[in-house]
C-alpha cells in the first residue's frame, strides 16, 4: 500500500539502550505502515522491542535512527494534536479519583478544548455507566482497564496503541475483555472513521481474534519476519476460535515464532 494511504508510517527504525554496560541493539531496520482503521498486532518474543516500538510510535522515546510519522507528523506532534491514545498493561490509575473523575482527567489537563466530550457515553460505551462513582479499589482488574481505555478514549484520538493490556489478567477475564475491545473498536459503524489500533500481546489466540494484520517480530536484535493479513469475517464471537481457518492461523504463526527464537 502507497505511503499517502498509510495512517501510520515506520521507516528504518532501530533503536540500542546505551546506558548499560555494554549497548544493546533491541531491534533494527523495522519498516511497516498501517492504514486508517486498520486492527494491527505486533507479537514475538520477549526482548524483541515490541514494548519500545509501541513506546517510540506513541512519542514516549526516541529512535536511535529511522522515522515515524503518524498522519504525516512526528509522534510527539501528533501527541499534542491529542491523536494518540495509549493503554499500557496496568492501568495507573488515580486511587482518590472516581471512575469519571479518572476518565476526565485527560480533559482537565488538555482544558477547554475538549470540554465538549461527553464522559457519561464513554463510561457507557465501556459497560462501566453504572460505576462512575466508584473508586479504583472497590473495581475487578477487567473493570480498572476498562476504565484505562476510556480514559485513552476521552480526547477522540485516532490512533490508540495499546501494550499487553490484558496481560496481568486472568484467562477468564482476559477472554472477554478482548471480546469487549472489539465490540468497542468497532461502535463506529465506518471503517474508515474507526480507531487505528496497535495492540502488543503474547498470545497467538488475542492476537488472531482481534486483528486485520499480525506482524510478526524475531529476537534480538527484533526484525520483522513476517506480515499476515488475518482474513476472518466480522463481527467476530469466541465460536470463531474453534474454526478450520482459525486453527490454521494459529498452527502458522506458532510455527513463525518457534523459528523466530530457534
Amino acid at each position: 500500500m502507497a505511503n499517502e494511504t498509510q495512517h501510520v508510517r515506520l521507516h528504518g527504525l532501530s533503536h540500542v539502550f546505551a546506558d548499560g554496560r555494554e549497548p544493546l541493539r533491541v531491534f533494527d531496520d523495522v519498516s511497516t505502515g498501517m492504514p486508517r482503521g486498520q486492527f494491527t498486532s505486533i507479537i514475538g518474543p520477549s526482548g524483541c522491542g515490541k514494548s519500545t516500538l509501541l513506546r517510540i510510535v506513541g512519542g514516549l522515546l526516541e529512535p536511535s535512527a529511522g522515522e515515524v510519522r503518524i498522519d504525516g507528523a512526528r509522534p510527539r506532534a501528533a501527541q499534542r494534536r491529542h491523536d494518540i491514545g495509549i493503554v499500557f498493561q496496568e492501568p495507573a490509575l488515580l486511587p482518590w479519583r472516581t471512575v469519571a473523575a479518572n476518565v476526565r482527567l485527560p480533559l482537565e489537563i488538555d482544558g477547554a478544548r475538549r470540554r465538549g466530550t461527553d464522559v457519561e457515553s464513554l463510561l457507557d460505551l465501556v459497560g462501566l455507566g453504572e460505576f462512575r462513582d466508584y473508586y479504583p479499589h472497590q473495581l475487578s482488574g477487567g473493570m480498572r482497564q476498562r476504565v484505562a481505555i476510556a480514559r485513552a478514549l476521552a480526547v477522540d484520538p485516532a490512533l490508540l496503541l495499546m501494550d499487553e493490556p490484558f496481560g496481568a489478567l486472568d484467562e477468564i477475564t482476559r477472554t472477554a475483555m478482548r471480546y469487549e475491545l472489539l465490540r468497542i473498536w468497532a461502535s463506529q459503524a465506518e471503517a474508515a472513521t474507526r480507531k487505528t489500533v496497535l495492540f502488543v500481546t503474547h498470545s497467538i489466540t488475542e492476537a488472531i481474534v482481534m486483528s486485520d494484520r499480525i506482524v510478526v517480530i524475531n529476537g534480538r536484535p527484533g526484525r520483522i519476519v513476517a506480515d499476515v493479513a488475518v482474513e476472518l469475517p466480522r463481527p467476530r464471537t469466541q465460536e470463531i476460535e474453534r474454526s478450520a481457518p482459525f486453527l490454521d492461523y494459529a498452527d502458522h504463526l506458532r510455527s513463525l515464532l518457534v523459528g523466530a527464537v530457534a
